[in-house]
């Protein structure tokens, strides 16, 4: 059984990032794609027959403005460490319809996060790895690996590298590849050395989020209605923000 984590860009022409665990849950394979065709090729290749899919994207849009249920309770949860998502809603073009509901449909991955996943019937989640590693690492507030001053990304990215090794299932000290991902962060200087990883290493969080969600069920939760877009992350957590 395989467990699928996509960092999903929302257009063309940006990046997304693609991970896929084994059933032991370790890391078996990641990288990066742009096109849909090319997404399709490298799921083909590396996980044609998933378990669990988690997205990191939105999935199930149906509200015409404002925000999203899930949006608003995993805010609830997660606003003091600074991991809030963004709103999603249809008056945004590339939220009508979203890609990610684009992508479970062609593959025929169901969109219910309570659904039992099988074989013919995998299950497509809607996660948030801001929010996943403040849980699973009880960080005060979220690492700041996406914007600011390229030494300071460098900084933050290096310490999520640091904490995703210790996530013992992923086996990451046996991975080629995440070899590979600590010596480019460690060696870039420019923000385009961070930019060509940091959705692979989101995506390996996503992969994770899918693997938890069928082996240790106590470790993430539904946030909002599933039929008006819900979210699974860790449980709000309780310890002290930063």
């Amino acid at each position: 059984m395989d467990f699928v984590g996509i960092d999903l860009a929302w257009g063309m022409r940006a990046r997304t990032g693609v991970a896929v665990a084994d059933d032991s849950g370790a890391l078996v394979a990641s990288g990066s794609v742009r096109s849909d065709a090319d997404l399709d090729a490298w799921l083909s290749a590396r996980a044609p027959a998933p378990l669990v899919v988690a997205v990191d994207a939105p999935l199930v849009v149906p509200n015409a403005t404002g925000m999203r249920d899930g949006e608003r309770a995993l805010g609830r949860a997660f606003a003091r460490y600074q991991a809030g998502c963004h709103v999603s809603n249809r008056s945004r073009p590339w939220f009508d319809p979203p890609r990610g509901a684009v992508l479970a449909d062609r593959h025929g991955w169901s969109l219910d996060p309570v659904a039992v996943p099988s074989p013919g019937r995998p299950v497509c989640l809607e996660v948030y790895p801001h929010a996943a590693t403040v849980g699973l690492f009880r960080l005060g507030r979220t690492l700041k690996y996406k914007r600011g001053p390229v030494l300071a990304r460098r900084g933050a990215l290096i310490d999520l590298l640091a904490r995703m090794t210790t996530l013992a299932p992923l086996a990451l000290s046996d991975s080629a590849r995440w070899r590979e991902i600590e010596d480019a962060v460690a060696a870039a200087t420019r923000p385009m050395h961070l930019d060509a990883v940091e959705d692979e290493v989101d995506a390996i969080v996503c992969a994770h989020l899918a693997w938890l969600w069928t082996h240790d069920r106590t470790a993430p939760q539904v946030y909002g209605d599933p039929a008006l877009g819900a979210i699974v992350a860790p449980p709000p957590p309780t310890h002290r923000p930063g």
